[in-house]
């Protein structure tokens, strides 16, 4: 990954401009659907999204909760790997936002109703 966030300032301005943007394409999504989403479901959903995005993007070599993770489960050297660009820290960065932003999205949708 070429963009690697290390102080938490910098990290917490790029997560707040994702989960903002995510507010307002999933807010007017949701509106051209007609779907009514739960405003405490939607604030969840958001909480949930920035949360794992900054741990994930918090990639202090030797800190992260990402290489902690890599490392613990056996693949640390795949995950330090830096050949070819597609290794196991792009990988695992992006299963764990997946994995995330579907339980997000369950979250949000919780207590919808059709306009």
């Amino acid at each position: 990954m070429t963009r690697q966030c290390t102080t938490p300032p910098a990290t917490q301005g790029n997560c707040l401009t994702y989960t903002a943007t995510q507010a307002i394409v999933a807010g007017a999504g949701a509106r051209a659907l007609g779907i009514r989403v739960n405003p405490a479901a939607a604030a969840a959903a958001l909480a949930v999204s920035f949360g794992t995005h900054y741990a994930a993007d918090r990639r202090v070599p030797g800190k992260g909760l990402m290489e902690n993770l890599a490392t613990k489960t056996g693949t640390g050297g795949f995950y330090r790997l830096a050949d070819f660009g597609i290794n196991d820290a792009y990988a695992l960065d992006q299963a764990w936002r997946e994995g995330w932003e579907t339980l997000a999205a369950l979250l949000a949708t919780t207590k919808a109703t059709s306009r």
